[in-house]
């Protein structure tokens, strides 16, 4: 049976993560909420949920030493997924609290939507943070996508959104004003802006795909 890890580094609702991936593994997995250095590296998976701030995400990263264990576990080749900061986290610098730096996996900028933000065909003003379902459009076949239709609703709560300098990196795309990157990654990454435990159906099927997935993409 594999053992999959969702990181405990403080903050974030992890038990509604750790449910949906056990439910979706019908069995199969052996799922455990750890940030012990021990339990990740003996992971098969990986997995890096977060609400909240990516500036206080980092902190309690760096001071558990958990920074450098994400991208060890990373270079490992090793099934990762990421989940609302843990997309956020993968990349250089964020605008949030006033400028902060992520873990460097991928170059890019983590960008606060525009404020006033408003409905490009309506001109209506539309609310940061963006709450609710939304649909996701894949940009690039992707073994995760394998299954859902092409343009599924997820659900998101964010105020940020993840601009990565080599645009291939993104994998889906959805619109809250302007068109932003729903989820990204390369390799054995797979990472999302939506929250997967919360979208029901779709994110029940896209979890099963992560159990699944052999990091390939």
């Amino acid at each position: 049976m594999q053992r999959v890890v969702v990181l405990d580094y403080g903050m974030s609702n992890l038990g509604s993560v750790a449910k949906a991936i056990a439910h979706a593994g019908q069995g199969q997995a052996e799922v455990i909420i750890s940030g012990e250095p021990a339990d990740i590296e003996a992971a098969d998976r990986l997995v890096f949920p977060g609400q909240g701030a990516l500036g206080e995400c980092m902190r309690q990263l760096t001071a558990r030493g958990l920074d450098a264990r994400i991208r060890a576990f990373i270079a490992s080749g090793r099934p990762f997924l990421g989940i609302c900061l843990g997309l956020q986290s993968l990349f250089e610098r964020s605008e949030e609290n006033a400028g902060c730096a992520g873990l460097g996996v991928y170059a890019g900028q983590v960008l606060l939507f525009p404020v006033p933000l408003l409905d490009p065909a309506t001109g209506r003003r539309l609310k940061v943070p963006h709450m609710g379902w939304n649909v996701v459009t894949a940009t690039r076949a992707h073994p995760l996508w394998q299954g859902l239709g092409p343009a599924e609703r997820f659900y998101f709560v964010h105020s940020y959104h993840v601009c990565p300098t080599d645009p291939t990196l993104c994998l889906a795309s959805s619109q809250h004003g302007l068109a932003f990157c729903a989820a990204a990654g390369r390799g054995n990454v797979f990472a999302t802006q939506f929250h997967p435990e919360k979208s029901q159906r779709a994110g029940l099927a896209l979890l099963a795909r992560f159990l699944a997935w052999d990091g390939r993409d």
